[in-house]
């Protein structure tokens, strides 16, 4: 964070706050970490909502929605929550390809349906929300 002077009426620093981390390589290794973990979560995801249908389901959503949102407010960006989401996409994708032996973890179920589509809108819509507004320094009245 840096600080800058006040303007000529007054004393107080205003302070600019920028993506987290400051460093341009600190956060290309964040949102690589980021997608790694959307690619975990993908996967079990994917094993866990057919496996404990319906709470199943209900938690590998709320892991995802809470990878992205989470993303996107610890980097201050909306590349924070679209690296795991794009993680988890591609996950998600390369799995539901059957093999050559006929095995597949996504039986054509709603719950699988509603996985996909809700996990891909999740990520959208956490990628394109607003951002939320930047701190307020203490000294400052709101």
């Amino acid at each position: 964070m840096s600080e800058k002077a006040g303007g000529p009426g007054g004393g107080g620093a205003a302070r600019e706050w920028g993506p987290y981390p400051a460093a341009r390589g600190a956060r290309i290794a964040l949102y690589a970490a980021l997608a790694v973990l959307g690619v975990l979560t993908g996967a079990a995801g994917a094993l866990v909502q057919g496996g404990w249908f319906p709470l199943g389901l209900v938690a590998a959503l709320a892991a995802a929605v809470g990878l992205f949102w989470g993303g996107g407010k610890l980097c201050r960006t909306k590349a924070g929550a679209a690296a795991p989401g794009a993680g988890w996409a591609v996950a998600v994708l390369l799995m539901t390809a059957s093999r050559p032996e006929g095995d597949f973890l996504f039986a054509a179920g709603l719950a699988a349906y509603i996985y996909l589509f809700g996990g891909i809108l999740a990520a959208v819509m956490c990628t394109t929300i607003a951002l939320p507004a930047p701190p307020v320094p203490a000294d400052k009245y709101r």
